[in-house]
């Protein structure tokens, strides 16, 4: 009955540890909401703008739901207040599995972690930036004749998230690459030689993730490309750097 008891604490405690961990990312995730909540409506203006410098002059968006201009920038916030508080997140996450890793293992977590989010930060600015004004304007020029282009703020909002998610998931090419070659699942020259068919596979993934226009698909499909050759260049110099650590041992 001892030992039953003695084996229960560390389980119990790894609970208790998870627990708290949960709850620090979730308060850190509801801390920014509480602090962006006055400004719920600047940044639904701030997220809106790529679509709305592509209206007709004079266009406006509308909201379908009776509800809809209380809640959607509410739930923006939210949105918004995740995506800050990521790297807390991830570092709670980080400190509760920490000590169960070998010191090799710590030292190549914490760049994952970092580069990761970084990446994905990336990824979901260029999507602002860079490709939701080419592709909203592509789609107000492709407006049929009679028919008002005026979008629901609800629709956007889920259209630009999942958009956001996206390119955001895309981004992180380059430490899916590493991290592959640096646990030994493959080597980075079996990488390269993979190159067509992870072309192919880019252009087919953001056919799939994107909307089914030519623009924003080459808008994903080539930023993935050139991040592979910079996760396979990292790939090969981190390898290259053992082979010289292994000599010199």
């Amino acid at each position: 009955m001892t030992e039953e008891i003695q084996k229960s604490e560390p389980f119990v405690s790894h609970l208790v540890e998870l627990r708290n961990r949960l709850v620090w990312a979730l308060s850190a995730v509801l801390l920014v909401f509480l602090c962006l909540v006055p400004f719920a409506g600047e940044i639904y203006s701030w997220f809106a703008g790529p679509l709305l410098s592509s209206l007709p002059e004079g266009g406006n968006m509308i909201a379908v739901d009776p509800h809809g201009t209380f809640f959607i920038p509410f739930k923006l916030a939210f949105a918004v207040a995740f995506a800050i508080a990521i790297p807390f997140v991830l570092y709670q996450v980080w400190s509760f599995v920490a000590p169960g890793l070998y010191t090799k293992e710590k030292r190549i977590v914490l760049p994952l972690v970092v580069s990761t989010t970084l990446l994905f930060y990336l990824g979901v600015l260029f999507a602002y930036a860079v490709v939701f004004p080419l592709m909203f304007e592509f789609f107000a020029k492709m407006t049929p004749q009679g028919v008002a282009f005026t979008p629901d703020i609800g629709s956007y909002m889920s259209f630009a998230l999942s958009l956001f998610f996206a390119f955001g998931v895309a981004f992180e090419v380059p430490v899916a690459i590493v991290l592959l070659t640096r646990i030994g699942v493959i080597s980075a020259e079996n990488v390269a030689k993979q190159r067509p068919y992870f072309i192919l596979g880019a252009f087919v993934l953001a056919m799939l993730m994107t909307p089914p226009d030519p623009f924003s698909q080459v808008m994903m499909a080539v930023p993935v490309c050139l991040l592979f050759e910079l996760g396979l260049f990292f790939a090969r110099k981190l390898e290259k750097n053992d082979l010289q650590s292994e000599e010199l041992e």
